[in-house]
């Protein structure tokens, strides 16, 4: 029982890493050059500090997907909590191919407010299964809200 429920852990920290790993692939080629061009809000905070919160949100939201998975994926709300989970990883990184790979704020934008939804809704379908759970993605849910206004902003300011 302690192996399964270490493999199923594992496979859900590693699920969400590998997300963070696959956007970085979007968004470190363009750091240098055209990220460092745009025009950002005051508030912006420096590069050195996105990645350990991402790392650390990602290691949340893979704890927060491990305690729903653990209930059971025949228990009521389970597999409905984990497919909503699903949806908005992808769109979580579809956010960084959009902003990042094609260079375009004003798209990632209009998606940033499609995952704000998606990250509202893993909450919602995660307390029905797990408290604990559900307010592991709250962190993340608060980062994305500062995201989307900081992602307005570029918008306002360059375009």
């Amino acid at each position: 029982m302690f192996i399964k429920r270490a493999a199923k852990l594992i496979t859900a920290l590693a699920a969400c890493q590998l997300v963070g790993v696959v956007g970085s692939l979007f968004t470190t080629p363009s750091l240098p050059a055209w990220y460092a061009a745009l025009r950002k809000p005051s508030f912006t905070p420096p590069d050195g500090v996105f990645a350990p919160v991402w790392i650390t949100l990602f290691f949340l939201m893979g704890v927060a997907a491990f305690l729903i998975w653990d209930k059971g994926i025949g228990r009521k709300g389970v597999r409905t909590a984990l497919i909503v989970f699903g949806v908005q990883l992808a769109l979580n990184l579809a956010w960084s191919a959009l902003f990042f790979g094609l260079r375009s704020p004003l798209l990632a934008f209009v998606e940033i407010v499609a995952l704000w939804l998606a990250i509202a809704a893993s909450i919602l379908t995660f307390y029905r299964v797990s408290k604990p759970a559900s307010f592991l993605l709250v962190p993340y849910l608060a980062w994305v809200s500062f995201a989307a206004v900081l992602n307005y902003a570029i918008v306002r300011l360059n375009f």
